[in-house]
């Protein structure tokens, strides 16, 4: 049907809301839904979870090519343990950053990714979606709003005020995450010069959701 690959690619930075849009989207369209970062933090909570310091790149792909992940409607499992809460926590954020920072990690993790394209079409979320695991999406979108507004979204997400030590706390979280998603050597963070920008800053889920589906339909 397309000359491109049936993928929409949605990138952008850490709290920006593309999972949200991302899923929304996809169930939309009846597409298959791909949260890459999840297996970027189940990749680093794995590692935790087995000692493995963050920094072993050797150790962490070998975990990260034979991660016991599973993805059931919208739990996320791990050895059959669901570990949705504990891989949204900003600790284990951080932690995926450090691992996607290693090609070896990115490497074992490439191939998985590209296998959740089917016939039915794909909805994708991450980093170096378009970049890299899907070169030839149909549609490229980098999604992204202010830090402050990203903070504040995990706030709210998190039961916290936007206000106070916690909150300064997630927002300069966010910031460290953002530089070092951006300086990486291995497929950093940017928008591509042939991806749509959707800045949510001032826009609800809804406008979000339309914005891409419009997109989309004039592929």
């Amino acid at each position: 049907m397309f000359e491109k690959q049936k993928v929409i690619a949605i990138d952008g930075p850490s709290a920006s809301g593309k999972g949200t849009v991302a899923s929304r989207v996809a169930a939309a369209l009846g597409f298959d839904y791909l949260d890459s970062g999840a297996l970027y933090r189940l990749t680093a909570l794995y590692a935790q979870k087995e000692n493995v310091e963050w920094t072993d790149e050797a150790d962490v792909a070998k975990l990260a090519e034979n991660l016991p992940a599973e993805f059931a409607g919208q739990k996320v499992l791990l050895n059959g343990e669901d570990v949705s809460g504990q891989i949204r926590s900003e600790t284990v954020g951080m932690g995926a950053s450090a691992v996607a920072q290693l090609p070896k990690v990115r490497t074992a993790l490439l191939q998985r990714q590209r296998d959740f394209l089917t016939d039915k079409g794909l909805v994708a979320d991450g980093r170096d979606i378009g970049s890299v695991i899907f070169p030839d999406a149909a549609l490229k979108v980098f999604l992204t709003a202010s830090a402050q507004v990203r903070a504040e979204r995990r706030a709210k997400q998190i039961g916290l005020p936007c206000e106070g030590v916690e909150f300064y706390r997630i927002l300069s979280d966010i910031e460290v995450r953002d530089e070092a998603d951006r300086r990486r050597a291995v497929a950093p963070l940017q928008q591509l010069p042939d991806a749509q920008l959707l800045d949510t800053t001032d826009l609800g889920i809804e406008e979000s959701v339309k914005k891409v589906l419009d997109w989309y339909s004039k592929v």
